[in-house]
């Protein structure tokens, strides 16, 4: 039987060679196929990587941006000029009592004492220590020195 398929012809031409030719043409259709499906695929990746990159600087734009209109002296002059904004005096500050005077449209009673700034308390042999927090230290560093 395997003998007379390799000696079998058909037109001329044997079938076994008959066979393998288009198993051949087959294949190389399938593997064109494939390539042309992975260059797509390939394109489509370079593409979503093009849009990160671009993304990734409009971030960073947007992120200096940022920095530059939340600079304190910034919104200082801005608040002042355009708002008339600035720093209360002492006569003008209140507690939690005073707030009802103000919302009547009353004067409150005067300035209020505000406690002496304290640091965190810490404990010791000998009982609590307080320590004097230095108010330059809970801001943190200024915009100057951090290069901003």
């Amino acid at each position: 039987m395997i003998a007379g398929l390799f000696n079998h012809r058909t037109r001329g031409f044997r079938t076994i060679n008959i066979l393998a030719f288009a198993a051949l043409a087959v294949l190389a259709l399938v593997v064109n196929l494939a390539k042309a499906y992975a260059g797509r695929e390939v394109r489509e990746i370079a593409r979503t990587e093009r849009n990160i990159r671009e993304e990734d600087k409009r971030i960073r734009l947007l992120k200096a941006e940022v920095a530059h209109l939340e600079q304190p002296e910034r919104l200082q002059r801005l608040a002042k000029s355009v708002l008339g904004m600035g720093p209360l005096s002492a006569t003008r500050e209140g507690d939690i009592e005073s707030l009802h005077a103000v919302a009547v449209g009353a004067t409150p009673a005067g300035p209020v004492a505000t406690p002496a700034a304290r640091g965190p308390e810490i404990e010791e042999e000998d009982g609590p220590v307080v320590a004097e927090i230095d108010d330059a230290a809970k801001l943190g560093p200024s915009p100057s020195e951090t290069g901003q």
